[in-house]
């Protein structure tokens, strides 16, 4: 009998390793996307001082363990045989949802997926127990959840997105009305002051206040700090304000590195000190329950009362280091960690540029609903107020020539970011309560992002929706969690050791699956050649730049081409449907360099027009072309998909005949242009009436066909439509080759734009 619960504990310890490392990978967002964006400090020292707050947040997280033994369910009513299946049924849904979202790229709320898998493993027992005692009632629910404590956790978890947001709008807005985006340029004064509150904040609610819980802080320390807080404050205050003055009047340092350093160190161990429960909390419950049972003599698990998990119950330092070592192990080497993090730093840049989330309805509702609020605002504000205003929040104007390089926001930002969200995270920590983590961060950075107007009307929109996709995603998770959970509880209950191990295994599969296609995405990217924008300002220089583009058009549209012909004719879905999702991403990119015409055009000064239209004339060709070939690849898939009869064998052997030629054709055009041997296009076009002709006469063919033979109307819209876009095709880039033929001139050497920034403050690179 014993050898089970053995197993199981095995089991938990494995998977709390798993979960340590899906779920770092998840919430490193949390404390790395401020520092990250503002690239105020190299990459490197982000990640050292992250690893040092982590490792010390571990250990002052020993009172949040309390949270799973007792938080959510009450421990009294279930017996150590049921104990157990709630915490194995719990860390399994776990780790698995959490590396489902990791793998999407969406940060979500580690807090919000145990607090209600714990919930829900803890109501199904509840329920099978109840339903099989006929003295009891399912209104006797009430008795075995902890609903006051859950009810406390779960609208901290929600007022957490409205206080986060708003403190951090308001608080960024009084910062940004101070400091200005010049902020590097004010006297020290200002600087200082700032400082002074910004690490006064940190130091005291996150050293003071965090390590309250803590195992090593000395209860003459605790005493001494919670009589004198108005005494400490204003002592801390002091200190940092002149220190800080001192550093930036002498030493010539910039004090908003610093706090951002300092602020980085402090929201790493906020994390931790709140999060590790997330984890290991549910393990280390596990472990004390088996080892009640076994000091109590190994008595039948299925009578024996857990109350003992009520009590409180230090955890071991050794076991919190230990964790804190994994979680900054998988924050050096996650790459889906990195995923995550761009995700919310581009939904926080203050620059315009592609966005990765599309408006939906909810989004346009807010947005409108903003800009009338705004608009009624604004006219009973001052206009004296207005002027103030607008000139404090008048940005810093830096090239676009390297705008893929810039910070996303600016270092003011970043320690507002810091310095609110670890604040808020430690007054949560020293409650005992599971805040999330990622709720707070990521609404923190909204609202400031807001504030610091980073929402105009070209992207609120998608801004806008992001965050909804994101919020809506935790909530997805709190469904997902409780119902998941519920399944593995049941599963385990009735099916014992059988049931543990088919899980477990399905749970090792899906883990092996998602890493080995995580990892196939992502050399995909590496190796995968994207469109480059352009940089240049002469047509010379657009065609040297813009060749590397039109080679991997060609390259992958031929690749396209042909998998679209070959699996139409094979009745190849998984390869149409794969295909499809190709031409989908071509189109994008195709799609972003033309959202760039913008920012090209501003770069040029008014001699360089004809590199202007150049360039524009460029883009609509290739859109041309790759329109032409969505078509052919999404008609393709629709017809296999529908199950409509497969192509006769003389318009497959039509089609191959075409094919060939265009491979012959694209192959000529790619090499061409990889070498930038421009000199060989107009060989190259002379191919084009040939090639034309050839699809014209597959097109006669096919209508004496119609009028004979044919029978299948769906065949022959199909097969008039891959002939028309293959005309289309064609003719798309032959006028890209014309263009280029007509425009190239081998005794011109190509201009280019400056790269230098004209922003003497950007930040170093990271």
């Amino acid at each position: 009998m014993e050898s089970i619960y053995i197993f199981m504990l095995v089991a938990l310890v494995t998977l709390a390793i798993i979960d340590l490392v899906v779920g770092v990978s998840n919430d490193a967002v949390n404390f790395l996307n401020s520092a990250i964006g503002s690239r105020a400090v190299s990459f490197k020292t982000i990640m050292i001082v992250a690893s040092i707050g982590v490792a010390f947040g571990a250990l002052s997280s020993s009172g949040m363990m309390e949270v799973a033994r007792k938080g959510i369910f009450v421990p009294g009513q279930f017996m150590f045989s049921e104990i157990m299946v709630i915490f194995l049924a719990v860390m399994l849904t776990d780790i698995l949802l959490l590396d489902f979202f990791n793998t999407m790229g969406l940060p979500t709320s580690t807090t919000v997926s145990i607090v209600f898998e714990l919930l829900g493993a803890a109501v199904c027992v509840a329920v099978i127990k109840i339903a099989s005692n006929d003295s009891e009632s399912f209104l006797a629910l009430g008795n075995y959840i902890n609903s006051d404590k859950a009810l406390e956790i779960i609208l901290g978890i929600l007022l957490s997105v409205f206080i986060a947001f708003t403190i951090g709008a308001v608080v960024q807005f009084i910062s940004r009305l101070i400091l200005s985006f010049k902020f590097e340029k004010l006297p020290a004064l200002f600087g200082s002051v700032f400082s002074g509150i910004a690490v006064t904040s940190i130091v005291y609610f996150l050293l003071i206040k965090g390590f309250k819980n803590a195992s090593f802080m000395s209860e003459d320390i605790k005493e001494f700090v919670s009589g004198n807080v108005l005494g400490t404050i204003g002592i801390n205050f002091a200190f940092w304000t002149v220190v800080s003055f001192i550093l930036i009047q002498f030493f010539k340092l910039n004090i908003y590195k610093i706090i951002i350093i300092l602020g980085t160190f402090a929201l790493a161990m906020a994390f931790a000190g709140n999060d590790l429960v997330n984890f290991i909390g549910v393990p280390i419950a596990a472990f004390n329950s088996y080892e009640g049972w076994t000091l109590a003599g190994s008595p039948d698990p299925t009578t024996y009362s857990m109350e003992g998990l009520a009590g409180a119950v230090a955890t071991k330092p050794i076991l919190l280091l230990a964790a804190g070592l994994i979680m900054v192990l998988t924050l050096w080497f996650s790459s889906k960690a990195k995923a995550v993090v761009k995700t919310s730093v581009d939904l926080a840049r203050q620059e315009e540029g592609s966005e990765r989330f599309e408006p939906n309805y909810l989004s346009r509702v807010f947005v409108r609903f903003f800009v009338n609020a705004n608009y009624t605002i604004d006219k009973v504000t001052p206009n004296g107020f207005k002027k103030f205003a607008d000139k404090q929040f008048q940005q810093i104007p830096i090239s676009r020539a390297k705008k893929e390089d810039a910070p996303a926001f600016d270092m003011v930002r970043a320690s507002v970011n810091l310095m609110i969200a670890s604040v808020l995270i430690s007054i949560a920590t020293s409650m005992k309560l599971p805040l999330s983590t990622t709720y707070v961060t990521f609404m923190v950075t909204m609202g400031t992002s807001l504030a610091d107007r980073a929402w105009g009307t070209e992207s609120a929109v998608y801004r806008v929706a992001g965050v909804l996709n994101v919020i809506g995603g935790w909530f997805f998770t709190a469904i997902s969690a409780f119902v998941a959970a519920s399944v593995m509880a049941a599963a385990i209950y009735f099916l014992k050791l059988p049931g543990i191990i088919g899980l477990l295994l399905l749970a090792g599969f899906f883990l092996t699956r998602n890493f080995l296609n995580h990892r196939r995405k992502s050399k995909e990217i590496r190796t995968e050649s994207s469109l480059q924008k352009a940089e240049s300002s002469s047509i010379q220089g657009v065609i040297q730049e813009s060749a590397a583009n039109i080679s991997s058009v060609v390259k992958r549209g031929n690749k396209i081409y042909s998998t679209s012909l070959d699996s139409l004719a094979r009745q190849d879905l998984s390869r149409l449907k794969k295909n499809k999702k190709g031409i989908t991403k071509l189109n994008v990119e195709v799609d972003e360099l033309r959202d760039n015409i913008y920012y090209f055009i501003k770069n040029l000064d008014e001699s360089s027009d004809g590199a202007s239209q150049f360039y524009i004339t460029t883009l609509g060709y290739l859109q041309d072309m790759t329109q032409s070939l969505e078509y052919i690849s999404k008609a393709s898939f629709k017809h296999v998909n529908n199950n409509h009869k497969n192509l006769r064998f003389n318009q497959i052997k039509e089609l191959k005949e075409i094919e060939g030629n265009l491979n012959e054709l694209f192959t000529d055009i790619q090499q061409t242009f990889e070498t930038r041997e421009f000199h060989n296009i107009a060989a190259i076009i002379d191919q084009k009436q040939k090639l034309l002709d050839q699809v014209s006469d597959k097109i006669n063919k096919q209508i004496q066909r119609t009028r004979t033979e044919e029978s299948s109307p769906k065949n022959t819209t199909l097969y008039f439509g891959l002939l028309q876009e293959t005309q289309d095709l064609i003719t798309a880039t032959m006028n890209l080759l014309e263009q280029y033929d007509n425009a190239y001139d081998s005794s011109v050497t190509a201009a280019t734009i400056s790269t230098e920034t004209t922003d003497n403050n950007a930040p170093e690179e990271s």
